[in-house]
């Protein structure tokens, strides 16, 4: 979706709940609204939208970039220095100052699942009336344009390419911070290869040991892997703020008959995922066929997360796939599949990999080896 047509859907979304204007306070909204991508940190940020135009206030750290880079009609800047402290120093008030002077009164839209309780009250307290858009503007997001697929894609192929340069380097004695690194190395050695001038971003895990892989998000330590390891390696590739997800368990140089069997479940599960998936089918029902398989084999207990969830410029976006999830599938949604479960003493056991929902089934954009020969490593 171009940036009018964005400006286009904030429009109708003010005349449908009758708003003079919407204040934005998620750098993920602001981005997508706008092509600005903020370093955030403790500094805040107001995205405004009115009848009239559109704003950006900004801390002066920020004020090149936004002027650069934000596709907005001004940038109000407030100041951390003494030298432009009389231009105003306080985010909030620049808010407040600016809608005061350019906005009528009246219904505000704001995403209560983003602004604090101190702008929340300042706000109500200078008489505006304040409705919440969060669910509104994060369905806009849920049906990708072309150009936000093909991001996607890009992104899909760099992640399968971190997550097997990872892969190569699992050896009994490698940390698993030493794991994430070698797959952080190639997509960005890639990235900047093929892709000039754009903005990367590479995250990942690789939880390790029985103990470790049963708790499903935890951050890489120094941990040194042992023979008979299994591990859970997950990367994310970003591009241009567009984010891919590949995941896959895999065990260093052996792994015990038990585990061999738990990973076949999980496939299976997976593969039961994948089968179900097609543009009209309900999104609970991904979640409950892979759900199936894992309740017959004796895990249900511990498949203690949904299937899958939206991506996009957020690693986790609404909707999902999880059991009580009745909203059906569109193509141009893009998700994980990723059925997961997690046994002490045993281990975890997950496999993720990003899709786009097409009329008949998906589009697979992740590219790495499931089977368990070649995750034996």
């Amino acid at each position: 979706m171009s940036h009018p047509k964005r400006l286009e859907m904030m429009q109708q979304l003010m005349n449908k709940h009758q708003l003079t204007a919407i204040v934005l306070s998620s750098p993920t909204s602001q981005h997508y609204v706008s092509g600005y991508k903020a370093i955030t940190y403790s500094r805040p940020l107001f995205y405004v939208l009115s009848q009239k135009e559109s704003a950006f206030i900004v801390p002066g750290l920020e004020e090149e970039h936004a002027r650069h880079v934000a596709q907005v009609d001004r940038v109000i800047v407030y100041y951390e220095h003494p030298e432009q402290a009389h231009q105003g120093t306080n985010p909030v008030t620049s808010l407040l100052s600016y809608l005061q002077a350019s906005v009528p009164g009246g219904k505000l839209g704001v995403e209560f699942n983003a602004v604090s309780m101190k702008v929340e009250k300042a706000l109500i307290e200078a008489g505006w009336e304040l409705v919440d858009v969060s669910d509104d503007l994060l369905g806009a997001r849920v049906v990708k344009d072309a150009e936000e697929l093909d991001l996607l894609r890009s992104a899909g192929k760099m992640v399968s390419l971190a997550v097997r340069a990872s892969l190569e380097a699992v050896a009994p004695g490698v940390t698993e911070l030493e794991i994430d690194q070698q797959g952080h190395r190639a997509a960005l050695e890639e990235v900047s290869r093929l892709y000039p001038n754009t903005i990367a971003a590479v995250n990942a895990m690789t939880p390790s040991g029985v103990v470790r892989t049963v708790m499903p998000h935890v951050y890489s330590n120094t941990r040194r892997l042992e023979t008979g390891d299994i591990l859970i390696h997950t990367h994310h590739v970003a591009l241009n703020g567009y984010i891919a997800e590949c995941e896959r368990t895999c065990f260093a140089r052996e792994a015990s008959d038990r585990q061999k069997e738990a990973f076949s479940v999980m496939l299976a599960a997976q593969q039961a995922a994948f089968a179900t998936i097609k543009a009209g089918v309900p999104m609970c029902d991904v979640d409950l066929a892979a759900r199936a398989v894992i309740q017959k084999a004796g895990f249900g207990d511990y498949a203690i997360h949904r299937t899958g969830h939206s991506m996009g410029l957020d690693i986790h976006e609404p909707p999902f796939f999880r059991f009580d999830e009745t909203a059906l599938l569109q193509e141009g949604m893009v998700f994980t599949v990723e059925p997961g479960f997690y046994v002490p003493e045993l281990g975890g056991f997950r496999h993720s990999d990003t899709v786009i929902i097409t009329k008949d089934g998906y589009e697979l954009v992740t590219n790495v080896a499931r089977d368990l020969e070649s995750m034996i490593l």
